[in-house]
């Protein structure tokens, strides 16, 4: 029994020399994959939260195992929680509650699907993330707003509108985007990696797409695949946990995507004003405005030449807005402050049956400067 855990205890010190942002690993014995787990004291009886994906025709119980500090615990129930938003597709997001024992100072966790009688590998062991933040007052939080972009795949190479979008933000008050990336493309890579190195914009290798057969699409019946848009829910659920009392506000994007407000000059304003009109409210949900991608400003104003030959969508282009539908919002979409900006191809409507909104160009003084990293 003593070579056993020695065995185990090994494996987990070793991955602590992994890289910290592997982000998907396949759970032995299983068709399971896990990406993150977190100190979440809020349920009643558990404390770590692991994100995973899960085959939903195959779960079975598991048992969660924790390395301690300076020794391996017992194993505790695992408790399994499907999302309930699968679209049709045989992988799901899912939560595993988890206690740990008492007296153990947890730094990592696996789960086992026999208690106390498999040999985790080194690369099975997640690193249990927050508990340094667990608790944390809200004046001392690092950062007032994030955004979540859920994913990039398909060598999407939208560089201008990015760089924009992004510049924007900081206009407005955000002061961290984390991106999860499966692929995009030379340019778009090189720009992000400039904001990555500034600080600005946290990069999450997202490699879905060598464990599974991810779906451009969102419904299972309509596009197939394995797993709804490249695991989309699993990655804006993880961004939540990722930005827990870290992050006063946490924002939920597609990068064509801004939260513009109309009232106030930057979202921190906009906030103050909420949170005192509803002091007990801790969503807001928004406006859908889309800006059709099709029609232009008519002057040129916008159309410089340092932005000449770059790819991708000047958002300053694009000034007709049209009148937004009345409808509930989705699940991707709850997290959003204010209204928003989309730059997107949604039907074919005539000038006349749009409005004229120009308040992007209130920050065109400092957006252009700036907007030039690309």
């Amino acid at each position: 029994t003593r070579c056993f855990n020695i065995k185990f205890m090994i494996g987990c010190l070793l991955s602590c020399l992994l890289p910290f942002h592997q982000t998907i690993m396949p759970l032995n014995n299983t068709k399971h994959l896990l990406v993150s787990a977190y100190m979440d004291q809020r349920v009643k009886d558990f404390d770590i939260r692991i994100i995973g994906i899960f085959r939903r025709d195959s779960i079975q119980p598991l048992h969660c195992f924790f390395c301690c500090t300076g020794y391996l615990s017992k194993t505790t129930p695992a408790t399994i929680l499907q999302h309930p938003d699968n679209f049709g597709f045989p992988f799901v997001t899912t939560d595993v509650m988890c206690q740990i024992p008492q007296n153990c100072n947890a730094t990592h966790v696996t789960l086992l699907t026999t208690p106390d009688k498999e040999s985790p590998s080194t690369d099975q062991w997640l690193p249990i993330r927050n508990k340094d933040t667990v608790g944390q007052k809200e004046e001392n939080m690092q950062f007032d707003f994030t955004v979540c972009i859920s994913n990039l795949f398909g060598d999407y190479n939208n560089v201008l509108q990015f760089a924009q979008t992004l510049e924007m933000y900081k206009l407005l008050g955000v002061n961290r985007v984390v991106i999860y990336n499966t692929s995009c493309g030379p340019e778009l890579n090189r720009l992000l990696q400039s904001y990555s190195d500034e600080g600005f914009v946290e990069m999450v290798p997202w490699p879905i797409d060598k464990h599974l057969n991810p779906s451009r699409g969102w419904l299972h019946s309509e596009h197939g695949g394995d797993l709804h848009y490249f695991g989309q829910l699993t990655t804006l659920n993880e961004c939540i946990y990722r930005s827990m009392e870290r992050s006063r506000y946490v924002l939920l994007n597609d990068i064509d995507e801004i939260i513009m407000p109309y009232q106030h000059d930057d979202l921190m304003s906009l906030m103050n004003t909420l949170q005192n009109q509803h002091p007990n409210v801790g969503v807001f949900l928004i406006e859908n405005h889309i800006f059709p991608k099709k029609h232009f400003e008519p002057s040129g104003r916008f159309h410089l030449p340092q932005w000449n030959g770059v790819p991708g969508i000047n958002i300053l282009e694009h000034i007709y807005r049209r009148t937004p539908i009345l409808e509930n919002a989705t699940r991707f979409h709850s997290m959003f402050v204010g209204s928003f900006m989309s730059v997107a191809l949604q039907g074919s409507l005539t000038l006349e049956q749009l409005n004229v909104d120009k308040r992007l160009w209130d920050f065109q003084e400092n957006l252009i400067p700036n907007g030039t990293k690309c």
